[in-house]
């Protein structure tokens, strides 16, 4: 040993020990297992237990009347496959702006059902609810379609497991709204006997005091550490946020520059937390006549597949007329990437010389994009030369 006394080491632990806990705490690294390729959002009222497959229906009528998708064809057959297997993966069942504001019996009597019918799990993957804001006089309202959706969930059988029924939170501003909603979670699961941390919550990030505070700090992060570990997910409001930044409707989308500095935002407050981040909406509907389907699926297309090359894998689909679009996107991206992607970890793994010396953070990357395209149908494992397991263990 050179010269230096073994004191400093032990300073230097004593010093840096609290600091490596809080970062460890702070930053567990990505959340494992799937994300969903998006959110569907349905307004309460129209929710019933042959929804999934009245969207699926839809969508491939849009697709027998209006062809051809704006992707390879060869992607056709695996689109069919997925509308009629598995058309929706994460439903959010909406008392918010989709469902605006009613008489107290009308949300009762919903949010009711809505209970009933989350209990039965209504065919999706992921599931959950989006309440109105806890600001002002709608707080009221949300916290009793909260409770009596639980109290229908509760009574219709089994619950689902921790995180895999998540109530949106929307015009969040501020963390005081998110420590407010952790109180929330805590006495409803008190309430119902609930296990403590099974509900778990994502907030809307739709003002622009969400992205940088009055103090002139970046909101985001403060918003992911006010939840206490009950934060699933920070989705972008595209409409929201674009109004009240005083950008005019006509250019309002989430390819503007204000939401590109939004999602930034949001991206980097994020990274290696476990929250993970959903892009938004389009209200260009792919609907009429097949000029305007051809449209609406041209400019759904190409935000979709701007979404994911911007590290945004999920977004929000409005109609079922989207979800062609939404998978037919989604595949080709994962498809497009995955002989580079394959290549690139073979080498890694075999640690031999091709020209790109990639770190172990990037083979994860490479492993995370296979898993995805996994997960969403785009490719298969024998595409990807890997099985699940090899690939999660990279």
């Amino acid at each position: 040993m050179g010269r230096l006394s073994p004191d400093v080491l032990a300073e230097l632990d004593e010093r840096l020990g609290p600091v490596d806990a809080e970062l460890r705490r702070r930053y567990p690294g990505q959340a494992a297992g799937r994300q969903p390729v998006h959110t569907v959002y349905v307004p309460a009222d129209r929710c019933h237990p042959g929804l999934v497959a009245q969207w699926g229906a839809t969508a491939l009528a849009s697709l027998r009347d209006h062809p051809p998708l704006p992707y390879p064809a060869e992607l056709h057959g695996r689109v069919v496959d997925k509308l009629r297997r598995e058309p929706i993966e994460d439903l959010r069942i909406d008392f918010e702006d989709g469902y605006g504001v009613r008489e107290d019996e009308a949300e009762d009597a919903a949010a009711r059902a809505a209970g009933r019918l989350a209990g039965g799990g209504l065919g999706v993957p992921f599931l959950g609810l989006r309440i109105k804001s806890l600001t002002g006089a709608l707080r009221r309202r949300a916290v009793r379609t909260l409770d009596l959706f639980l109290d229908a969930l509760r009574d219709g059988g089994e619950l689902p497991p921790a995180g895999r029924l998540v109530v949106t939170l929307p015009k969040v501003s501020v963390p005081a709204q998110v420590e407010a909603m952790v109180l929330l979670c805590e006495r409803l699961e008190a309430a119902y006997g609930l296990p403590a941390g099974w509900l778990r919550f994502e907030v809307q990030i739709e003002t622009p005091a969400a992205i940088l505070g009055a103090d002139g700090l970046a909101t985001p992060g403060r918003l992911i550490g006010a939840a206490a570990g009950r934060c699933t997910g920070l989705h972008y409001g595209t409409y929201d946020y674009s109004a009240a930044c005083g950008i005019a409707a006509a250019q309002q989308s989430s390819a503007h520059p204000v939401a590109d500095f939004a999602k930034a935002v949001m991206q980097v407050a994020a990274a290696e937390t476990g929250v993970r981040l959903s892009d938004g909406s389009t209200n260009l509907l792919p609907v009429g006549d097949t000029a305007a389907v051809q449209a609406g699926w041209a400019e759904h297309a190409a935000l979709v597949r701007r979404g994911l090359e911007r590290g945004y894998y999920q977004g929000w689909d409005l109609h079922p007329a989207q979800l062609p679009t939404r998978f037919a996107g989604t595949y080709a991206f994962f498809r497009d990437g995955r002989a580079a992607a394959v290549a690139r970890l073979r080498a890694y793994l075999d640690r031999r010389s091709t020209g790109i010396l990639d770190e172990p953070a990037t083979a994860r990357a490479l492993a995370g994009f296979l898993l995805r395209g996994l997960d969403c149908g785009a490719l298969t494992e024998a595409e990807t030369g890997y099985d699940r397991a090899a690939l999660s263990a990279v």
